[in-house]
């Protein structure tokens, strides 16, 4: 949408979606809301402190800086524009509400349903405008040629037909891999397909080890729905966490922020409650907001009521079952603040993308970075595009990705991909989860190496038309490498901050580690190294909390 804005008149957009455009993905997910500096008593300088304090000092402060800056303006752009709706007070300014780690009530929402509004209306302006779908089409690789970016090989999932794409810029924005852990709240198809095209691609990634899981994924038996996110915004109101002796175990762990601690907090009390054998049967602790009464609850989270009445339990009138639940990657592809990759011709923005968040996202930042991101990338791709040429393509380098992911097709008999899929998932959480040991880390990375050898082995069967099956092994291939990479720099970080908290080196180590981890391809296998963190905005010495806002990003400061 901003690259048609800003581009030249004969800009040619084609968006390719694994699913169907605007009713798939994670953003449509989202029931919490949207940050954004709105109120008069509230400042941008004091969601970036935020942002910043919330990461634990080793964002990319450049990217945040730009996150916080360019929120309120995609806000108006979203109602003004494309007439999202959001909910009002009653004298008519915009509803924010509290979320965790937050110095101001500052999340913008519609109701409990927030991300089905923004992705209705984002979808319905882009049907308006020449912008191609390839719906049900997934992207397989990147082509390169001359060490740039050049395109794509795609998938048509229905037909099972491959295509070559070409273009003259290529955004990669197609979700992180949370869902390699057995309990995660993503939507299905998410895979880390981009940030394992990226690394295929020999691009560094960076913050790997940083998996954010969510503190209150609600246990609904072996249901699809066990995961799924109880946004933190009852925490804001004021629910409570229980364990199974009645205790509100957040006053041992953050006695004074309680359950609006940050998610890496809570999450890492509640499993230290389950694994201390206070939790319930089903391996988790209770949440609790009958207090705030039923019409209350019924009103302010109406979807989060219904979905657990759906699995026979009732937030509005008793203690709902929740566990932490893998949610979000802070980690991926590095780019600058203009979504550029190290690849001319490649931008990557959203989850794909590391180092916006550093050590642990706030609830309300997911789309701001997938927005404000986005928008980045449009107003910079036509500036890539304008005066080139068509780009070429390898016919060879095509061929070779074909030949490698149909592989599994050709093979009599080999190994059954949704065991490994289980197995992946299984050996995630227990040896790469919410409380991690180099021990553990080191026998999780040889799992995961054997889990990878082994899918070479698979076998798939059935033709190429709309075979669930092959898709499986095209998901395990990708979240099997990436899993790979954040067990490696899990292994690598010897402290804890944030999301990484290792029981070997407890303490945050601010001496060696404000610092991010990369991680790469190289020729004898993943390279892992650290760069310290640059401080170009603030740094954890200014006690006062002063920026000094120093962008090179004209985008951000002129849009």
């Amino acid at each position: 949408m901003y690259a048609a804005d800003d581009g030249p008149v004969d800009l040619d957009v084609t968006v390719v979606v694994k699913k169907l455009a605007g009713k798939s993905g994670c953003t449509r997910m989202v029931q919490g809301g949207y940050n954004a500096v709105l109120h008069s008593e509230d400042s941008v300088e004091d969601h970036y402190m935020d942002t910043i304090e919330g990461g634990k000092w080793i964002n990319d402060q450049k990217l945040a800086w730009t996150l916080v800056e360019n929120a309120p303006k995609v806000i108006r752009k979203l109602e003004n524009d494309l007439g999202v709706f959001f909910d009002r007070d009653e004298d008519g300014h915009i509803h924010q509400k509290p979320f965790a780690g937050q110095s101001f009530d500052r999340t913008v929402h519609k109701g409990d349903l927030t991300g089905i509004e923004i992705m209705t209306k984002i979808r319905d302006e882009l049907l308006t405008r020449d912008v191609t779908f390839l719906e049900e089409t997934r992207a397989v690789d990147l082509l390169t040629r001359d060490g740039e970016a050049v395109g794509a090989v795609v998938l048509d999932m229905r037909s099972g037909e491959f295509e070559v794409i070409t273009a003259k810029a290529v955004v990669l924005a197609t979700g992180g891999g949370a869902t390699m852990y057995s309990i995660s709240t993503p939507a299905l198809e998410k895979s880390a397909d981009g940030q394992a095209m990226a690394y295929r691609q020999g691009l560094p990634l960076q913050d790997m080890e940083m998996m954010q899981f969510h503190p209150t994924g609600l246990l609904a038996g072996d249901t699809k729905l066990t995961g799924g996110v109880i946004e933190e915004g009852i925490r804001g109101e004021g629910a409570h966490l229980y364990n199974t002796e009645d205790e509100r175990f957040m006053e041992k762990y953050a006695p004074e922020k309680m359950e609006r601690a940050t998610r890496d907090i809570v999450s890492r009390a509640s499993y230290e409650e389950i694994m201390a054998g206070r939790g319930t049967e089903r391996g988790g602790v209770l949440l609790d907001a009958t207090h705030l009464g039923t019409e209350f609850v019924e009103e302010t989270f109406p979807g989060m009521t219904e979905r657990t009445r759906n699995v026979g339990q009732d937030l509005s009138t008793q203690r709902v079952e929740v566990s932490p639940t893998s949610h979000y990657h802070m980690g991926g592809v590095t780019i600058d603040a203009n979504c550029r990759t190290n690849l001319p011709g490649l931008f990557v923005a959203g989850e794909d993308a590391g180092g916006a968040h550093g050590a642990n996202r706030l609830g309300g930042n997911g789309v701001v970075d997938s927005t404000v991101l986005g928008k980045q990338a449009g107003q910079v791709v036509p500036d890539r595009i304008e005066g080139r040429s068509p780009p070429s393509y390898d016919p060879d380098q095509a061929e070779r990705i074909i030949e490698r992911i149909t592989e599994p097709l050709n093979r009599p008999g080999g190994a059954d991909v949704y065991e490994l899929r289980d197995e992946l998932e299984e050996v995630m959480w227990e040896y790469v989860g919410v409380v991690r040991t180099g021990e553990k880390l080191e026998e999780g990375i040889e799992r995961l190496v054997e889990i990878r050898k082994r899918l070479e082995d698979v076998a798939v069967s059935g033709s190429r038309r709309y075979n669930l099956e092959w898709n499986e092994y095209m998901d395990l291939e990708n979240l099997a490498l990436i899993a790979e990479t954040v067990a490696r720099s899990a292994l690598y970080r010897t402290e804890s901050r944030g999301a990484h908290y290792r029981e070997d080196y407890p303490e945050r180590d601010d001496d060696e580690w404000l610092a991010n981890v990369h991680v790469r391809r190289n020729d004898d296998g993943m390279e892992t190294w650290k760069e310290d963190v640059v401080f170009s905005q603030t740094h954890p010495a200014n006690v006062d909390g002063s920026i000094v806002t120093v962008s090179d990003n004209t985008h951000a400061e002129s849009n």
